[in-house]
C-alpha cells in the first residue's frame, strides 16, 4: 500500500472512480484530465501568438499550429503513459532518475516556464477585464491575485468539480470563437493553403516559435502525467490497457478542440487584419478595437468574454503544475495557496513594472516573449519524457514502440534546433546592435546559454549510461522504521486550552484520560483584545476579569473532581502566547481544541494549532 504523501497530487489521487463502468460511462469516467491540459494550449499566451502570427503572415502559419499540435498529441500521450504505467509523474522520475544537482536547475527552469504561463493569464485576464468593463489594466493585473481563492474553493469541492469548471470555460472559449468564424466569412481555400510548410527566419521564426511554446506548453506535460493519476484504475493488464486507451481518446478529442481554438484565432486575425493591410495587429488590444471598426460590437464582446474565460481556466491549471514540480524535484511540500500566491506575485512583478515603464502597450510584446521562454524550456520536458518511456526494464511491455520514439525524438529535435537557431539569432542581434551595450552580454547573457545548454546535453546523455534509478524516496517524510518495544508514557505536565465554548468539554475529557488524578493540568486561555496585545498582564478590562472568573470556576470544577488544576492566562496573539506558557512551565502534552476551518476560514481566522505546532517541542492532541 502506498503512502499517501508519496502520491502526485495526492489530495485527488485516485479519486475518480473507474472500475464496474462499461461503454460510455466508462469514457465518460476518464474524460476529464486532458481537457485540463487543453485550456493550456489555447491560453492567453496563444492568442498573442496567434493574432500576431495571423496578421503579419496571413494564413502561412497555419501549418506551424497543426505541426505543434501533432507534436502535442504525441507528447502529451507519453505524459499520460508513465503517470498511468508507473504511477510518477514526469518531476518524481526526474527526481529518481537525475541527481539533486541536476533536479534544482530543472526544477528552477519548470518554475520560470510556469511563471512565464502564469504572466500570460495575468496580461490576458486584465485586457478582457479592461475591454469589457473599462477597467484600467495596471487595476486589472493588481485584482487577478484574487483567482488564489477560486483555486482553494474549487480543490476543496474535488477534481470533478475543477473539470466542470474548467470545460465550462472551454467551451465559452469555442462558442465564442465558431460565432466569430461566422461573422469573419473567410474563404475555405485560401485557409487550406496555409497548411503547406514554407521556411521560416527573422519575425516569422520568432513568432514561430512562441506559437510551439504557447502550443506544447511544458508544464503541461507535467501536470497531465499527474491528473491521470486522479482516476481510480485496476492495477491488472486489462486496468492499465483500458486506461491507456480512453486517456488516448480523451487527450485526441480535447486538443483537436484547442487546435480548432487556435485555428479559429489566427484565421480571424488573417481574414480581419492581415487581407485589410493591418499587417502590424500584435496587441489583443488593438484587435479588439479593429474587431469593432470591421464587424460592429458582437464580434469584439465574444473576443473578450473568451480572453477572460481562456485567463481564468488556464490560471488553475498552472497552479496545479506548480505543485506538482516543487513535490516532485524538490519533495518539498507547502500549502496550495502559499505557492499559488507566490507564482503569482513573481508573474504580476514584471507585468507591473512592464505597465509603470513602458505603457500599456508594451504588454503584447510581453505576452509573446513569455511564450518564447515556454519554448526554450520544453527540451528540458521533452527529452526526460521520452528517455522514461523508453525505459524497458521500468514500462515493461508498455515501453513505446520504435517508430513511436522516433517520432518522439524528431519532434525534441525540431523543438531544440528552432530554440537554439532563435537564441543565437538574438544574440546575434544584440552584438550587432547599436544601442545596447555588448559587455553585459559576453559577461552574463552567452555564459547562461552555454551553460543552460551543456544542461540540456546531460538530460539527455545521462539516461544512456545509466540504466539504474537512484535510490530516493518519493515520500516527504521519509521512510517507516522498525518500532520495537515500546514503553509506557505517564504525562505529569498537561496544558489544556480552553475557549468558554461548548468544546471545551470534550477537550477536558481527552485531557484528563491522558493523564488521569496523578498528573498535574494547565488550564490556558489567552486574552486577544486590542488593549491586551499592547499591555499584556497589566491590561484590567472587563473581558480578561470575566476570562479570570470563568477558568477559577473550571480550577475548583476539576479540584472537586479530584484533579489538581492550575490557571494560566496568556496575552496577545494567542499562537504565540499558547508557546510560551507551554515553554515556562515545561509541559510535557499539549490538548488543544480545534473549531474545524477549512479553506478560506482559515486565511480569516487564523490557524493557531498549526502554528503552534512548530513552536513547541511536545505531543499536541487536537480535539474536535
Amino acid at each position: 500500500m502506498s503512502n499517501k504523501n508519496s502520491e502526485s497530487l495526492s489530495e485527488v489521487h485516485g479519486s475518480v472512480i473507474t472500475s464496474g463502468k462499461t461503454g460510455w460511462r466508462k469514457l465518460m469516467a476518464f474524460i476529464g484530465p486532458a481537457y485540463l491540459v487543453s485550456v493550456g494550449y489555447m491560453d492567453p499566451g496563444n492568442w498573442a501568438t496567434d493574432i500576431a502570427g495571423g496578421s503579419q503572415f496571413g494564413y502561412k502559419l497555419i501549418w506551424v499550429l497543426l505541426m505543434s499540435n501533432l507534436m502535442a498529441l504525441l507528447l502529451q500521450s507519453l505524459s499520460a503513459r508513465l503517470g498511468i504505467v508507473r504511477g510518477l509523474d514526469l518531476a518524481q522520475a526526474s527526481r529518481n532518475t537525475y541527481p539533486s544537482y541536476v533536479n534544482y536547475p530543472l526544477y528552477v527552469l519548470a518554475q520560470i516556464a510556469i511563471i512565464a504561463c502564469d504572466l500570460a493569464e495575468i496580461i490576458g485576464m486584465a485586457i478582457g477585464l479592461n475591454l469589457l468593463f473599462g477597467l484600467p489594466l495596471i487595476w486589472g493585473v493588481s485584482i487577478t491575485i484574487l483567482d488564489t481563492f477560486l483555486l482553494l474553493f474549487l480543490m476543496n469541492k474535488g477534481m470533478r468539480m475543477m473539470e466542470v469548471f474548467i470545460v465550462s470555460m472551454v467551451f465559452i472559449v469555442g462558442i465564442s470563437f465558431l460565432t466569430e468564424m461566422f461573422i469573419v466569412k473567410p474563404l475555405i481555400g485560401e485557409v487550406l493553403s496555409g497548411f503547406a510548410p514554407s521556411m521560416l527566419s527573422g519575425n516569422a521564426l520568432y513568432i514561430a516559435i512562441g506559437i510551439i511554446g504557447a502550443t506544447v506548453m511544458p508544464h503541461n506535460l507535467y501536470l497531465h502525467s499527474s491528473l491521470v493519476q486522479t482516476r481510480k484504475i485496476e492495477r491488472t493488464a486489462k486496468g492499465i490497457k483500458d486506461s491507456l486507451k480512453y486517456n488516448l481518446i480523451d487527450t485526441t478529442i480535447a486538443l483537436n478542440l484547442a487546435f480548432f481554438v487556435n485555428a479559429a484565432i489566427l484565421i480571424l486575425a488573417a481574414t480581419a487584419f492581415y487581407k485589410n493591410g493591418l499587417f502590424e495587429v500584435a496587441e489583443i488590444q488593438d484587435a479588439y478595437k479593429l474587431l469593432d471598426n470591421i464587424f460592429g460590437s458582437v464580434a469584439p464582446t465574444l473576443f473578450a468574454i473568451a480572453l477572460i474565460a481562456s485567463g481564468q481556466s488556464s490560471t488553475i491549471t498552472g497552479t496545479l503544475a506548480g505543485q506538482i514540480v516543487m513535490e516532485g524535484h524538490l519533495n518539498l511540500r507547502i500549502q496550495p495557496w502559499i505557492r499559488r500566491l507566490l507564482t503569482r506575485l513573481l508573474a504580476i512583478i514584471p507585468a507591473f513594472f512592464t505597465i509603470m515603464f513602458f505603457g500599456e502597450e508594451a504588454l503584447g510584446s510581453l505576452l509573446i516573449l513569455s511564450q518564447v521562454v515556454l519554448s526554450l524550456q520544453l527540451g528540458f520536458a521533452v527529452i526526460p519524457l521520452i528517455h522514461f518511456n523508453s525505459d524497458r526494464q521500468k514500462m515493461k511491455e508498455y515501453t513505446i514502440k520504435t517508430w513511436v520514439k522516433i517520432l518522439a525524438w524528431l519532434s525534441a529535435l525540431i523543438i531544440v534546433s528552432l530554440n537554439v537557431q532563435l537564441v543565437i539569432e538574438e544574440i546575434g542581434s544584440w552584438l550587432s546592435s547599436t544601442t545596447i551595450s555588448v559587455w553585459w552580454i559576453y559577461l552574463l547573457v552567452i555564459p547562461l546559454a552555454i551553460s543552460i545548454g551543456l544542461l540540456l546535453l546531460y538530460v539527455f546523455l545521462m539516461p544512456f549510461f545509466r540504466k539504474h534509478e537512484l535510490k530516493i524516496s518519493n515520500v516527504p517524510h521519509g521512510e517507516a522504521l522498525e518500532i520495537g518495544e515500546l514503553e509506557k508514557v505517564e504525562y505529569k505536565k498537561i496544558g489544556i486550552t480552553v475557549d468558554f465554548s461548548k468544546n471545551d468539554r470534550n477537550t477536558f475529557r481527552h485531557a484528563l484520560i491522558q493523564g488521569g488524578k496523578s498528573a498535574d493540568y494547565y488550564l490556558i486561555h489567552i486574552v486577544e483584545t486590542a488593549a491586551a496585545k499592547f499591555h499584556g498582564e497589566k491590561v484590567l478590562d472587563h473581558e480578561t476579569q470575566s476570562d479570570t472568573d470563568n477558568l477559577e470556576k473550571y480550577q475548583q470544577n476539576l479540584k472537586d473532581l479530584g484533579y489538581q488544576a492550575h490557571i494560566e492566562i496568556g496575552y496577545g496573539t494567542a499562537s504565540k502566547a499558547i508557546s510560551e506558557i507551554v515553554k515556562a512551565k515545561n509541559l510535557d502534552l499539549l490538548v488543544m481544541g480545534a473549531h474545524g476551518h477549512k479553506g478560506i476560514s482559515d486565511l480569516i481566522f487564523g490557524t493557531t494549532v498549526d502554528t503552534v505546532r512548530h513552536n513547541v517541542n511536545i505531543p499536541i492532541m487536537i480535539v474536535k
